[in-house]
């Protein structure tokens, strides 16, 4: 059995109402736009980033929130952020850039990587992401992720992400 499906039976076994939605590839959130006015709900972007002591960090916004990278390390509590590598994203998170999603926690059972999430999407009632893969877009409540992800240990970090000034 795939990754996504142990994911999907695991968010079944939860209880938790999921629809899925399949589509043609797409990559950036600017490639996603025409998937909004087609899927209802809150659409997101997600940001693989690493820290200046090595830790990673799954940043999960509206996908029209810009985030200040230069003050969110003290909102998290981590030091200088950049850009985490397609390598690394790919071993802890068994997922390719253009797939990212906070699901692809579900893939770190060591817990790596901390999740963090904008408050908006954590009290959604419905946000849109990744399914670990780019073909399709998962419907689910935030509240629903959170348990979910927290249920495979890893405590979502909700905070009001911050914007450039």
């Amino acid at each position: 059995m795939s990754r996504e499906h142990q994911m999907m039976a695991s968010l079944a076994d939860l209880g938790m109402a999921v629809t899925l939605h399949e589509h043609e590839a797409v990559y950036t959130v600017e490639e996603s736009a025409v998937l909004h006015a087609e899927i209802a709900g809150d659409h997101t972007k997600n940001l693989f980033l690493k820290d200046a002591g090595g830790a990673f960090w799954l940043v999960t916004a509206p996908h029209d929130k810009r985030v200040d990278l230069k003050a969110l390390p003290a909102l998290i509590g981590s030091k200088k952020l950049s850009f985490g590598k397609a390598e690394d994203m790919e071993q802890l998170l068994g997922v390719t850039p253009g797939s990212v999603t906070p699901l692809a926690a579900f893939n770190d059972q060591e817990a790596k990587v901390r999740v963090v999430l904008d408050r908006t999407l954590a009290l959604s009632g419905c946000i849109n992401v990744h399914p670990l893969r780019n073909t399709a877009t998962l419907s689910i409540a935030g509240p629903d992720l959170v348990k979910f992800l927290a249920t495979h240990q890893h405590e979502v970090l909700v905070v009001d992400l911050p914007e450039p000034k």
